[in-house]
């Protein structure tokens, strides 16, 4: 019988920073010190705490070690498996407040204090590769509750007084999507879970997939039943292998528990789950383009209605969730509907994850509760911006949503109060930038992205992106003109408004946020040619301190054009405008700042 439980992060962070190596040279020690029937090592998912990674966790010791390298798994295991005695030095810590000391136990840690785990509630603590782990912490409860206790309808009016809203980015009520469908008469339904997380620095639903697969698939069952379907498919990109990896292993012992495939648990209701790889087109995130992809067509979206729910994949009936929503349902089926809504806002209940990132000092997974203020979540939990540097936005909802400013960060976070704010949830992207971004930059960097991935069906899109794009680069070159602002703002406005679905009609979002939030930025490039964050290379002037310089020849040594210029240790050098390229190589090879930048 284990005493103790030797957790390692195997999610993808932790994986790429070699824990699956820690995982069995951890193995190998245990063995060693024949401490192997009494210490049981266990992979898990993401801990969500991404910047201390590798992460190793003890149980039921509930000490937590953080950026565990493999020269450490000796030490850990001597003293603390053997002896009882923490290594303190690999201890992730927090103060306390109140008396100054240092908190060991992570759930009072400040990262961890002010979050609610619900779709996050086993990830880091199970072995996503073990059904029986699972199992134990309640799984496949809530499926076996509706089989044999709920009607359909039951299960529906469940999801729909738990208040529960799509987490994928429009927000739309998960019960009322599941009503559409069960009211149509069809000999096929069909539920899909939308796993495809295309947003630059998302990896909310590739974690839970992870870390916890099973959530998903007893929530795909839930839903087939609820809506008369007997077939499901997880639409998921090729590119998170140790996801599709961990799905395909779920869904084998999910069939040889009896709890997917036929007559599960003896109830007459069949249930089956498909995965489709999809190759990471971000169009294939809106839910007609997936359907499109799902048939073997070119991932393009469809003028709505028909929606889904009426006629979706192959023609019937469907309805599509992303990850994250599905990970709610069944927590909402064992504790009650009165239970999750009385989690959040008015309008937006339970929780909602976030992946926190960009100049920030903890980088990683959060689930907080809806109405948590921005500024809990950059500060209190994610700590701040490091080095100092002073915080100057906050990007939510990706590509899709819009930046805001130190005005905002006491907002709570809802569905409507970031639409209100010119930004949006989406699924749970969040990027924090600090006063080195430029926040013309960032927006042409998102349409940039936008461009890439328009499928072109619809001109506003294929066109007007590429317009604008083309318009911040000549405003961050130094060509635009106050015309150019003008004329970017009216054709955002015109694409937003006019553009066939979301992925167009939400592309100008970081534009007209960053017009309305960062105007002043907007204007020092095109009235005095300058980038105050100094980011945009067109608009800066190199020049070299002569008073600073050492006359070492470091930065001329580095310089790719020879337009430094100066004699070792005798003349200080200096930088020719002509054939300075502004590659900013000096100022990485000058050790003494010298390196003017305007």
């Amino acid at each position: 019988m284990e005493r103790t439980h030797v957790l390692i992060c195997a999610g993808t962070g932790c994986t790429s920073s070699r824990s699956l190596e820690l995982v069995k040279r951890f193995e190998e020690d245990i063995k060693f010190k024949e401490l192997d029937k009494e210490i049981k090592v266990i992979k898990t998912g993401c801990f969500g705490l991404c910047q201390k990674g590798p992460i190793v966790a003890i149980y039921p010791d509930k000490v937590f070690y953080s950026h565990v390298a493999l020269s450490d798994v000796d030490e850990i295991v001597s003293e603390h498996l053997y002896k009882g005695r923490p290594v303190k030095r690999l201890e992730i810590t927090d103060i306390d407040e109140n008396t100054k000391e240092q908190i060991f136990e992570f759930e009072k840690i400040r990262f961890y204090a002010k979050q609610k785990r619900i779709a996050l509630r086993n990830c880091g603590l199970i072995n996503p590769e073990d059904i029986t782990e699972y199992i134990a912490l309640d799984g496949y409860q809530a499926l076996g509750k509706v089989l044999t206790t709920m009607t359909p309808q039951q299960v529906i009016d469940e999801v729909k007084r738990s208040g529960l809203r799509g987490r994928g980015g429009g927000g739309f009520p998960t019960g009322n999507k599941w009503q559409f469908a069960a009211n149509q008469v069809n000999d096929q339904k069909y539920v899909i879970c939308n796993a495809d997380e295309g947003d630059p620095g998302a990896f909310m639903d590739r974690s839970i997939l992870e870390g916890d697969p099973h959530s998903v698939l007893e929530a795909m069952a839930i839903a087939g039943y609820a809506i008369g379907s007997n077939h499901g498919y997880i639409y998921i990109r090729a590119e998170y292998p140790i996801a599709v990896e961990r799905l395909k292993i779920a869904i084998g012992q999910a069939k040889e528990y009896g709890l997917l495939g036929e007559n599960i648990l003896s109830s007459g209701f069949s249930f089956n789950v498909e995965i489709r790889l999809g190759a990471g087109a971000f169009v294939c995130g809106e839910e007609t383009a997936l359907i499109a992809s799902i048939e073997g067509k070119r991932g393009m979206p469809k003028v709505k209605p028909p929606f889904p729910a009426v006629k979706g994949v192959w023609g019937k009936p469907t309805i599509i969730n992303n990850v994250e929503t599905f990970a709610n349902v069944a927590p909402i089926i064992n504790q009650g509907a009165d239970w999750f809504s009385a989690i959040g806002t008015e309008k937006s209940k339970g929780t909602k994850v976030f992946a926190l990132g960009g100049k920030i000092v903890n980088t990683g997974l959060v689930e907080v509760p809806m109405g948590t203020t921005l500024r809990e979540v950059i500060y209190e939990i994610g700590g701040g911006c490091p080095n100092m540097k002073n915080f100057k936005a906050v990007q939510t909802g990706g590509p899709s949503g819009g930046c805001l400013t130190e005005a905002h960060l006491d907002t709570q976070i809802d569905f409507d109060n970031l639409v209100a704010l010119g930004s949006m949830m989406g699924s749970g992207g969040m990027i924090v930038l600090d006063e080195d971004n430029c926040m013309v930059d960032v927006a042409r960097f998102y349409m940039d992205f936008i461009v890439d991935e328009s499928c072109g069906k619809c001109s506003p899109c294929r066109i007007g992106t590429k317009r604008m794009l083309e318009m911040l680069t000549d405003i961050c070159e130094g060509r635009g003109t106050l015309e150019t602002l003008d004329k970017l703002e009216q054709l955002a406005i015109h694409v937003k408004d006019s553009s066939l679905c979301g992925l167009g009609q939400t592309a100008p979002n970081p534009v007209l946020s960053t017009l309305k939030h960062f105007r002043n930025e907007y204007s020092a490039h095109v009235v005095d040619k300058k980038c105050p964050a100094k980011v945009c290379k067109s608009l800066l002037d190199y020049s070299i301190d002569k008073e600073i310089c050492k006359k070492c020849g470091l930065c001329a040594k580095g310089c790719p054009t020879t337009a430094i210029t100066g004699t070792l240790g005798k003349v200080p050098y200096e930088i020719d405008p002509a054939k300075c390229i502004r590659c900013g190589a000096c100022v990485t090879n000058c050790p003494f700042g010298a390196i003017i930048r305007a």
